[in-house]
């Protein structure tokens, strides 16, 4: 559930991420943005990052830039990684008007540190939906994954692939994600 590796030959529940990717592009490009960074990029050719591999796609898609600078692999995983890379981001000659992180504390913790202020200065989204981006100020725009349902539609398959005794049984769902919007994104300035 939630990871897939390719030529698996297992059965997978999991975000349609590249959709969830583009509609989160799209969301930001329809603000006006056109400098947007990805925070999650993740370069290992031996278990691809799905959201990592849509995100240049989504941008060519709507006649994006993706400038060079912007795409720079997590210097680790997580929040660490994503406050680390906003950082950097950050502090190029020409920043991003946008980011959309795979982990929204590590990129807000490092915006709030920056003095930046979201989304004045610089939109954020994020992915899932967790309880505390409602309580901060303000609230994290994100898509969300629907995981009470991947986590129905796993214990199903696995019920299911008990019950028939048919270790052949590959069943594969991709579920649409939801984009929340709560005002963390906005137009950019200028």
């Amino acid at each position: 559930m939630d990871q897939f590796y390719p030529g698996s030959p297992f059965s997978h529940v999991m975000l349609d991420n590249e959709r969830g990717v583009l509609e989160g592009v799209r969301y930001l490009a329809e603000l006006g943005h056109r400098r947007i960074a990805f925070l999650g990029y993740i370069s290992n050719p031996e278990v691809p990052d799905e959201r990592s591999l849509a995100f240049p796609k989504a941008m060519r898609a709507l006649g994006l830039p993706l400038p060079e600078a912007y795409l720079r692999p997590l210097p680790a995983l997580g929040e660490p990684g994503a406050y680390a890379l906003t950082h950097e981001l950050m502090r190029l000659p020409e920043p991003p008007t946008a980011l959309f992180a795979v982990s929204g504390a590590g990129a807000l913790r490092a915006l709030k540190e920056l003095g930046l202020r979201i989304p004045q200065d610089v939109s954020l989204l994020t992915f899932d939906n967790y309880s505390w981006m409602e309580l901060v100020d303000p609230p994290l725009d994100a898509i969300e994954q629907p995981v009470e349902e991947m986590a129905r539609l796993a214990t199903e398959l696995v019920v299911r692939m008990v019950e028939s005794r048919d270790p052949s049984l590959v069943v594969h769902y991709r579920l649409p994600g939801r984009l929340i919007r709560r005002g963390s994104c906005a137009p950019p300035r200028g």
